[in-house]
């Protein structure tokens, strides 16, 4: 792993990771910490997650998800939890997530997405929900999205995407909507909406 300083544009080395990993999320916790999970280390897909401090340059291990998985999401919820969607596993395209407590370090289930996906985005937006869209279900390409409540743990199909697209970005603007941009689909590679 490496540091970026801003102030000089030079990278620095910090401490390694415990295990090598690619597909993997990292997500900031309220505490500074970053907290990395799953991915892909060549042999074997990772349910496996670790901790870097930033004031020592150390890792730790914490808890495992409970389903290993890659070419998820993780976003950060309002309460500090971090939710994990979506994959995919050596067996199959997952629809199943999960919550990550800092405080405890363990990972718990909640609803299920409606419908399975990997390379997808997440975005978080205003009012704490969590909008999921497009990525790959294994057979095609998706532009469907959902949306997640945290209060409740159910998801709800809403609007899709006019372009089926996987390996996008997003970005949550000012006013409030979500650009998403790019992405793989090999009959209009460049739009954004």
């Amino acid at each position: 792993t490496e540091l970026y300083n801003p102030s000089t544009g030079n990278w620095t080395t910090t401490g390694s990771m415990h295990v090598a990993r690619d597909f993997h999320t990292a997500s900031t916790l309220a505490n500074g910490s970053i907290l990395v999970a799953g991915g892909n280390n060549g042999a074997s897909i990772l349910s496996g997650a670790e901790l870097y401090n930033p004031s020592t340059g150390n890792w730790t291990t914490t808890g495992s998800m409970n389903v290993a998985r890659f070419q998820h999401t993780a976003s950060t919820l309002e309460n500090g939890s971090i939710l994990v969607t979506g994959g995919r596993n050596s067996s199959a395209c997952l629809n199943s997530v999960e919550l990550y407590n800092p405080s405890t370090g363990i990972w718990t289930t909640t609803g299920s997405m409606n419908i399975a996906r990997y390379s997808h985005i997440a975005s978080t937006l205003a009012n704490g929900s969590i909008l999921v869209a497009g990525g790959n279900n294994g057979a095609s390409i998706l532009s469907g999205a959902e949306l997640y409540n945290p209060s409740t743990g159910i998801w709800t199909i809403t609007g899709s995407m006019n372009v089926a697209r996987r390996f996008h970005t997003a970005s949550t603007l000012a006013n409030g909507l979500v650009l998403v941009a790019g992405g793989y689909n090999p009959a209009n590679p460049k739009s954004a909406e």
